[in-house]
């Protein structure tokens, strides 16, 4: 791949202001905000790392215009103006510009519908939430324009250099423009230009409270990606009288949180760069600049589409995540440190969605949305530091023990290293796993700590160690159970598969409708084997709300892979498969592999030991409970700071 970035790393102009490269932050919802929604240490502790790494336009997350709307941080008061002021200060100090982002998040807001005062441009349900806001008034759609310009002019006066509309993602202006959430009689609402009349009417009004010189730019869904939504076609109506309201850059994303699949935050399944051909939709019909997102992870594929006039600027969210020095080390040539995003989504997004008063996180970067926790200097006291076990958890644990200065040796009772992760990233679409652990142990080795892998720890090994501290990473066990026939030659575990020491046959039997066994049947309809999935449940465990939930079970279905819930493998015999279907008998004969993916469970057997002799120890990753990579990465890391 060419590693000219001469496009990405050149200057930009929009209006008077000059940022130092075509590399945005987008605006990416932390909520380490007060409870007062106001400017914390963490918020500034976390925007410093982000902007110190070479990012060109830092754009904060959203930041509430009106209490009516407010998920994140506000600005609808003077008393936010001084927090302001300071996240501003710290973007500069890291080098790159600041905009603030202002929103009104309509009726995706779960406490403003639960309490009654969530506001809507019409009285229909959220996709989301399944409740229905308040419809507006005429007099509360002015009482909201009003609040986006004065808050335009308090982001004036805390020195932001820019704003951001967000008119994206299913929130208050998209919700104006979709005809699935408006479907008004007034003049806000009928054909899509009517609909798109509030949206005129907020940038109108922050043009005018910012002056003419003073940069805005509107974050757009360009196309609604949902059934009935609108168009690119449809946007590209409206972008040119946007620019006569006053529109400097769009930011041109896609989706809303209602959309299938997540496109908002695009699993692995989407290649880098799959949603630029939208901003290049935009270009053709509007002479100002335009930011393109797409899940990119890779400075050059980046630099290639601004090379070829398709985005003038690109936008790396999750990436900035994973890595906020990404960009100088693209700039020094060394993209073998970089640490890529694996687009898994379970800290920047399923963690803020679905646990209930979490902040950011990154999977594989312990230090994102926790920079006030990280450790910077050496430890006080060199330890001798034993970590048992090399999968996510462990390797974490090693990379970090060793960064603070501890004398780390690393075990590992299979011949590589990796642990679980070696088996995921063989399912479809999932091989940037593979990629990333295989970085995290070039890591750990760049640290200088050997991996001895073929290595089994037991209490005698320990017993003669001497160690200060044993970091218990050793993960799970394989649940088998107790079935009759389970000896017969067509057993086999979900394992085996993954790991390819057991060729897939034609008819399988996957047992197990959890991660494992549905991420088996994946693979094994991609080697050409026709499935049957057995799960005790009434559905499977794997939701499919998430992205990549969604679409795996999209990916079965598709592949007419038979589902059997409320069902369980009773025995296995030579010929034949019997099952217990709702309790009753049911007979199989066609079946040439039974595959066993029941899941797993924590292996931690040295705890005890370990307990026992009083030996500093922490139990990591799924030695504890089995769980995520971001339980595991988490815990290894927390336990090398806690040395």
């Amino acid at each position: 791949m060419n590693n000219d970035l001469s496009h990405l790393f050149s200057p930009f102009k929009i209006r008077d202001l000059e940022i130092p490269n075509r590399c945005v932050m987008p605006p990416m919802g932390c909520h380490l905000e007060n409870k007062d929604a106001s400017v914390s240490d963490a918020n500034i502790a976390y925007i410093s790392r982000q902007a110190s790494g070479g990012i060109g336009l830092v754009i904060t997350e959203i930041a509430a215009v009106h209490e009516t709307g407010a998920i994140g941080m506000g600005v609808y008061d003077d008393r936010f103006v001084p927090g302001l002021t300071r996240m501003a200060r710290a973007i500069h100090d890291g080098g790159a510009k600041a905009a603030l982002q202002l929103h009104h998040a309509g009726r995706e807001t779960y406490p403003g519908l639960k309490k009654g005062y969530a506001l809507g441009p019409s009285a229909l349900p959220s996709l989301v939430y399944g409740m229905a806001p308040k419809e507006m008034s005429l007099d509360e759609i002015r009482m909201i324009v009003e609040s986006f310009g004065k808050a335009a002019v308090r982001a004036v006066d805390a020195g932001f250099d820019a704003v951001e509309i967000h008119g994206a993602h299913g929130y208050l202006l998209t919700q104006f423009m979709s005809a699935i959430s408006n479907q008004r009689k007034d003049g806000y609402g009928g054909d899509f230009k009517s609909r798109a009349r509030f949206v005129f009417e907020v940038v109108q009004e922050v043009r005018k409270s910012v002056g003419k010189n003073f940069p805005v730019l509107l974050r757009i869904s360009a196309e609604e990606y949902i059934r009935n939504g609108y168009t690119v076609e449809d946007v590209q109506t409206i972008l040119p009288d946007l620019v006569q309201a006053g529109v400097d850059v769009f930011h041109a994303s896609v989706g809303t949180h209602g959309s299938p699949g997540g496109v908002t935050s695009a699993p692995p399944e989407f290649e880098q760069g799959w949603n630029v051909w939208r901003a290049k939709k935009c270009k053709e019909v509007v002479d100002v600049p335009v930011i393109a997102v797409g899940r990119f992870n890779d400075p050059r594929v980046a630099d290639k589409f601004i090379a070829q006039g398709d985005a003038d600027m690109i936008a790396f969210g999750r990436q900035q995540l994973a890595d906020p020095d990404f960009l100088n080390k693209a700039k020094a040539g060394q993209y073998d440190q970089i640490r890529n995003c694996i687009a898994c989504n379970q800290g920047c997004i399923e963690r803020l969605m679905y646990e209930p008063g979490s902040s950011v996180r990154c999977a594989i970067n312990p230090e994102t949305g926790q920079e006030l926790l990280y450790p910077r200097t050496p430890a006080k006291t060199k330890k001798k530091v034993w970590v048992i076990g090399a999968g996510p958890a462990g390797l974490t644990a090693a990379q970090e023990a060793a960064r603070l200065g501890h004398d780390v040796s690393l075990f590992e009772k299979e011949d590589t290293a990796g642990g679980q992760i070696l088996y995921a990233s063989k399912a479809p679409s999932k091989q940037i796993y593979g990629d990333w652990i295989r970085w995290q142990i070039k890591q750990v080795e760049q640290m200088g700590v050997t991996i001895q892998t073929s290595t089994t720890i037991t209490p005698e090994k320990l017993e003669n160690a001497n160690v200060d501290a044993v970091i218990l990473a050793a993960g799970g066990d394989k649940i088998i159970p107790t079935i009759p026939g389970l000896d017969e030659s067509i057993v086999c575990t979900a394992w085996q598969i993954l790991g390819e020491t057991v060729k897939p046959e034609k008819n399988v039997l996957v047992v197990g409708g959890g991660l494992i066994g549905m991420e088996t049947a994946d693979f094994l309809i991609d080697k050409g084997s026709k499935v049957t999935l057995v799960e005790m449940l009434p559905k499977s465990p794997v939701p499919n709300y998430t992205s990549h939930g969604y679409m795996l079970h999209k990916r079965l279905k598709q592949a007419e892979c038979r589902f059997r819930f409320n069902s369980r493998l009773d025995s296995v015999g030579k010929n034949a498969v019997t099952l217990l279907v709702d309790g009753k008998p049911e007979t199989l004969t066609d079946i040439h592999q039974v595959v066993l993916a029941v899941g797993m469970k924590p292996r931690a057997e040295l705890k005890e030991y370990l307990a026992n002799k009083k030996i500093e120890h922490y139990v990591v990753g799924d030695a504890q409970t089995v769980r995520r990579i971001i339980e595991a990465t988490d815990e290894g890391a927390k336990a090398a700071w806690s040395l």
